[in-house]
């Protein structure tokens, strides 16, 4: 029966993820209005994920470890489609957007407006020399977190695959993202707490597809807010 309602919870997860990087009807499905996620009562989302008791901090992490910064040359989805990644992403999260043609991306987003799932403010982009101010994309599980988590011993196209994966990737307002850093869980959860459910589900979708475990002080913090689903 645990195997069983692991194997439930996985399937769960995953097609919520799914939803929250897909489009529908060729409209995007940008996450702050998407609905939040319903799990069956009594299910540990955390289940199958090794809990450990501390996060121990490296201090050998690189950037450059996982490759160029929005790298199109990957195996993550949306690689290889003559945009970078960030790109894809503010194409994927804002709505009502113009278009413009640059060096990395010949449809990369001139104007649009994020709904920041992070702090629920609504604000407009503009590409220029101030684009990664406003908005920025965030890593759900930072960079340095997974580092610390295990990546550290992954091969590089595994890092440069989890760097630009669109699973752990939003499009959200730059001063959340700056508060955020490389926090796990137990020291930053978004400001705005509608969206702490939706949060944790898709935090623990990666950590396992990418077989990372968290630390026990997080693990709790988003069992907590899991249980703020709404249940099905």
């Amino acid at each position: 029966m645990k195997k069983l309602l692991w194997l439930l919870s996985a399937v769960l997860l995953a097609i919520v993820v799914a939803v929250q990087v897909t489009t529908t009807g060729g409209a995007p499905r940008f996450v702050a209005d998407a609905h939040a996620p319903t799990l069956a009562p009594g299910i540990d989302i955390l289940v199958g994920i090794p809990v450990i008791d501390t996060r121990v901090r490296g201090h050998d992490y690189r950037r450059a470890a996982f490759g160029e910064a929005w790298t199109d040359d990957t195996t993550a989805p949306g690689g290889h489609n003559g945009c970078d990644t960030r790109n894809d992403i503010l194409d994927r999260d804002l709505v009502d957007k113009s278009y413009t043609a640059i060096k990395r991306c010949p449809t990369a987003v001139a104007t649009g407006t994020l709904h920041d799932p992070y702090t629920n403010d609504v604000i407009a982009f503009t590409r220029g020399n101030q684009v990664g101010a406003a908005v920025q994309i965030d890593h759900l599980v930072p960079l340095a977190l997974a580092w610390d988590l295990g990546a550290r011993s992954w091969t590089d196209e595994m890092r440069i695959r989890f760097a630009n994966d669109p699973a752990n990737l939003l499009a959200v307002e730059g001063r959340a993202n700056q508060d955020k850093g490389d926090a796990e869980p137990a020291d930053w959860m978004p400001p705005n707490h509608a969206f702490w459910c939706q949060y944790a589900v898709q935090f623990v979708a990666v950590l396992r597809g990418y077989a990372l475990p968290i630390d026990e002080r997080s693990a709790g913090v988003l069992r907590d807010a899991a249980a703020s689903c709404p249940t099905v």
